[in-house]
């Protein structure tokens, strides 16, 4: 491609590029429902789980004892590659047993 194309295709992109710089999406507050409950470990939780999904694939799992829950934080780290070390995983797991745990 010549010097003097590509010059001109790149001057005509320059438009496109600047209106979709000026685009802006504002999203709704999160509900709610979503808030993970307080309690030890609710930040390793929030440091860790929220940087893959939202807090709604927690709060709507059926309510599990800390077994249930070490393998679905297992399965997090050994299948879709969650970098939580040993110590936080413990500390999810217990928070994840006791937060939303079988009701007493």
């Amino acid at each position: 491609m010549r010097a003097s194309s590509l010059a001109a295709l790149v001057l005509a992109a320059l438009p496109a590029v600047a209106v979709a710089a000026e685009k802006s999406v504002v999203l709704p507050a999160d509900h709610g429902y979503g808030q993970l409950r307080p309690g030890p470990g609710v930040e390793a939780a929030q440091r860790h789980c929220l940087t893959c999904h939202s807090t709604d694939y927690i709060v709507m799992q059926p309510p599990g004892d800390a077994r249930q829950w070490q393998g679905v934080v297992t399965k997090m780290i050994r299948v879709f590659g969650a970098p939580i070390g040993d110590a936080d995983a413990r500390e999810i797991v217990e928070y994840l047993g006791r937060a939303y745990g079988p009701a007493p």
